[in-house]
């Protein structure tokens, strides 16, 4: 914290900015300058403009006295910026520093706002103004920079309104033109399509557009509507009379389909198994021709139809029984071969696991087939147990993964530099230090333990 004069005071201890936190003498530059980009018309979408907080190195730009006066270079010389009193030097040149990053992430967030579209004026206010306190902001950073930065976008922020200007108008036309083609599409819908369904949800798809769009002329608009409007009206009084018709359609479908269940179920007893495969297919062939009676109607004559041919086919099925026990041989064979490698178990040698899981592949696809009903148990058991082999392959190279390590050491690293800090500091009668250091150096502990069980939980 700070007073008014740009003393710093003790505050509670903070926590680290981010896990992110650049090693000692290294920086991070600020973001360069957004181009700046014509304002989007307002069928245009802009997500809300993200901005990552600066960091950047203090003490390249600036210094803090032993006695907590604080420096700030420019282009004129030195200037003092405040005094620090909450600390020793260093803490007193992050606190400037931290002051001059939070400058710089507003400056960011106003060229984010102006390559986004916003309000052009507000923003060149905004940067007028955080301009204006420069001179006397009381931090340490880079400040020419943020001045260029900031004169940029006051000067690129009268293009971005003429462009604004510009772009509503082209968003007019082009959005006054899509809802001519929308209606121009209904319209041949109507008067063309057969195919109802689909045309249908064309028609509720081009009104769901339709309201999506905005920005057209009023006159224009309703004119436009007009059109749609008595387009859908004619295609669903040309639907109706198709589905009037269709309904007389399917009493004489309902008719034929009962004739065929007569003939279906007379048959189903037969032995001819050649013949009579070759009669319901042709009664099948006529099924299909005769159309569709209404749906509960339909639904029951398939249901009646289709037993008559089932029992039929069922018994002639039984002919091929050679076969099908072939299969059922397959898939006791498949059985054996599963109980044989239950014993793959990668969690306790995963290179024993996967050669195995080789051979077990190799000796299932010599067996052959088996009855499509025990196809998927059986396939099921086999994926189960390749799942676990590529699963534990998969973990193990997780749990090597050197970035994850790489990142728990980082912070393991932090925790030994505030408990350096926190003993120099009590060897020194700073108490207050000392507890705050320590109180860094948990933080930093507990995160570090935190990176290590996710690799280790991997």
């Amino acid at each position: 914290m700070t007073d008014s004069n740009g003393t710093a005071k003790a505050g509670p201890g903070k926590m680290p900015r981010s896990s992110g936190a650049p090693k000692p003498g290294r920086s991070i530059q600020p973001p360069k300058p957004h181009a700046v980009k014509p304002a989007p018309g307002p069928a245009q979408q802009h997500p809300h403009p993200v901005v990552v907080p600066t960091v950047s190195d203090p003490s390249l730009w600036g210094r803090v006295d032993e006695d907590g006066t604080a420096w700030v270079k420019t282009a004129e010389g030195e200037r003092q910026v405040g005094s620090w009193q909450a600390g020793d030097a260093a803490e007193g040149l992050a606190h400037f520093g931290r002051r001059f990053d939070d400058l710089a992430t507003e400056v960011a967030l106003l060229e984010a706002r102006l390559a986004a579209g916003a309000d052009a004026r507000k923003t060149k206010a905004a940067a007028v103004a955080l301009a204006e306190s420069l001179p006397t902001a009381a931090v340490i950073g880079d400040i020419e920079g943020l001045a260029r930065r900031l004169q940029a976008i006051a000067e690129h922020s009268e293009e971005a309104a003429a462009h604004a200007k510009e772009e509503k108008e082209r968003a007019r036309h082009e959005h006054t033109e899509r809802k001519e083609a929308l209606a121009a599409e209904a319209e041949k819908i109507a008067a063309e399509s057969t195919q109802w369904k689909a045309a249908g949800d064309r028609l509720r798809e081009i009104l769901d557009e339709w309201k999506s769009i905005r920005g057209v002329d009023r006159k224009v608009d309703d004119a436009l509507w007009k059109r749609y409007s008595k387009a859908r009206e004619a295609f669903n009084r040309r639907r109706g009379a198709h589905f009037a018709e269709l309904d007389r359609e399917r009493a004489a479908a309902k008719a034929r389909k009962e004739e065929l269940c007569v003939q279906a179920e007379e048959l189903s007893g037969s032995t001819d198994w050649v013949g009579t495969a070759s009669v319901f297919r042709d009664l099948l062939t006529e099924w299909k021709a005769a159309g569709r009676a209404p749906r509960e109607a339909d639904e029951a004559l398939w249901r009646r139809f289709k037993s008559a041919q089932d029992v039929f086919f069922a018994a002639r099925n039984a002919a091929v029984s050679e076969r099908d026990a072939e299969f059922e041989h397959n898939a006791a064979a498949k059985e054996e071969l599963l109980n044989a490698y239950a014993f793959i178990d990668p969690s306790a040698d995963l290179e024993t696991a996967r050669s195995a899981l080789r051979e077990l592949q190799e000796k299932w696809d010599a067996i052959g087939k088996v009855p499509r009903e025990r196809m998927q148990e059986l396939e099921g058991k086999l994926r189960a147990i390749e799942k676990r082999v590529r699963d534990a392959v998969d973990a193990q190279w997780r749990r090597t993964d050197p970035e994850a390590m790489a990142r728990a050491a980082q912070f393991r690293e932090r925790v030994a530099q505030f408990e350096e800090q926190a003993a120099k500091a009590q060897a020194a009668g700073k108490a207050r230090d000392a507890e705050k250091a320590l109180e860094q150096a948990k933080q930093w502990r507990e995160w570090a333990e935190a990176a290590e069980g996710a690799v280790s939980n991997r």
